[in-house]
């Protein structure tokens, strides 16, 4: 059987998307490498036993294909990946009491009630809850 082990999101600023993906949206850190030259291999997941085999590679962005990829999908506001949430009023909430700017709160699209936030470094990401 094969599998979803890694997925990436290109960031403009490894540290800062490490800061966020993890003090405000929640993961945990599964590998933090130096490789010299200030390259980071930062990778995240979901906290708790859930999706242990799946990582999120937070990729440096710079570079002639990332960048304008980057930029193409944040002016069309399409977001680069997409969270499930239990429960995305809650999360919705909290994420705003932390500072978070949405572009687009909750609301219902298809078999999903659906948020878009701005990661901070470059990105926008949908959390999603399944409506049945």
């Amino acid at each position: 059987m094969i599998k979803v082990a890694m997925t990436h999101v290109y960031v403009d600023d490894v540290p800062k998307a490490h800061a966020f993906y993890t003090d405000v949206l929640g993961f945990e850190t599964r590998t933090h490498l130096d490789l010299g030259g200030g390259t980071l291999f930062v990778t995240v997941g979901a906290r708790g036993g859930g999706q242990q085999d799946l990582q999120l590679l937070l990729e440096p962005g710079e570079g002639p294909i990332a960048e304008p990829y980057r930029r193409a999908l944040y002016e069309a506001g399409i977001p680069c990946i997409v969270f499930s949430v239990d429960d995305i009023q809650a999360e919705y909430e909290r994420l705003r009491g932390l500072g978070v700017r949405f572009t687009h709160e909750p609301q219902e699209q298809g078999p999903v009630i659906a948020a878009v936030l701005d990661d901070t470094v470059g990105n926008l990401v949908q959390l999603a809850q399944p409506t049945g």
